[in-house]
């Protein structure tokens, strides 16, 4: 599943088409994609439309077009956003396809578990404004985060960390990063972190949040390794599915277990279990 860094990456290749008139929409009308839009709807609004300006909050994208049209985008477990040279013929999984004169902006979904909305209004849609602070926003508390943790007190930490009401954007592989950053095992009951460790917590799903938006959505889909010598610690992202991988900081062989209901990578020399 996309995360935050990764849905900024795609959110900056359809900025390639900002300022541009949609000349014609091509959908697949009747797939999955579509279970919360009216196609129809987007097809006339976006016909004609200049696409203005977007965003990206947590693992959603929100595409502003002239005339009120507010498209969003979820990418699901596969889709990916592309952009396509004009005279492009668009695929089976292209499911919608926004032409315009010098480009066409493609949203390219094959298991289809990803989805469009789209409204219309002045003001934005409640699914877009419902979606969480962001990490990095000031709103994004510690107060709220430790309230948060204390009412899912009973459950795993790395449960917690994935549930976008309260931590918006962070998927497996960032609560992964974010737990072995702070010392902190998957398993310890959310409720059972003291406060520097709540404090910590939030601090290091700050700092993960902030460095994957400067290098995966800034560069590409992957991270690069950390060649700076002044920093003691690299990232787990590249030993969490390595065979036989070992703790970037203490090299002792990493646990892979699930925790949560998803896989999840520490370090048993690190991350203990109180």
């Amino acid at each position: 599943m996309p995360e935050l860094a990764e849905v900024e990456f795609f959110r900056k290749r359809w900025s390639a088409g900002h300022g541009a008139k949609v000349l014609e929409v091509l959908l697949h009308q009747g797939k999955k994609v579509f279970r919360h839009c009216d196609p129809a709807v987007l097809r006339r609004k976006a016909t004609g439309a200049r696409l203005l300006r977007s965003e990206a909050a947590a693992k959603q994208m929100l595409f502003r077009l002239s005339g009120g049209t507010w498209l969003g985008i979820h990418l699901g477990m596969s889709g990916e956003l592309r952009v396509e040279p004009p005279g492009y013929t668009p695929t089976q999984h292209d499911h919608l396809v926004l032409v315009q004169r010098d480009r066409l902006l493609v949203f390219n979904d094959p298991r289809m578990f990803g989805g469009v909305r789209v409204h219309v209004g002045k003001n934005a849609p409640a699914w877009w404004t419902k979606i969480a602070p962001a990490i990095l926003s000031d709103g994004f508390t510690l107060s709220g985060v430790a309230e948060f943790l204390k009412r899912r007190g009973r459950a795993p930490i790395k449960a917690v960390l994935l549930m976008q009401e309260r931590f918006p954007g962070v998927g497996n592989w960032m609560a992964d990063e974010i737990l072995w950053r702070a010392a902190i095992h998957p398993r310890r009951l959310a409720g059972s972190l003291d406060p520097a460790e709540v404090r910590t917590l939030r601090q290091e799903c700050r700092r993960v949040c902030r460095l994957a938006l400067q290098t995966i959505a800034g560069r590409g889909r992957d991270l690069p390794p950390d060649l700076n010598q002044h920093i003691p610690q690299t990232w787990l992202f590249w030993h969490r599915w390595e065979d036989g991988g070992r703790c970037p900081r203490t090299g002792v062989p990493l646990r892979r277990e699930e925790v949560g209901g998803r896989t999840t990578c520490w370090s048993p020399s690190r991350q203990k279990l109180r």
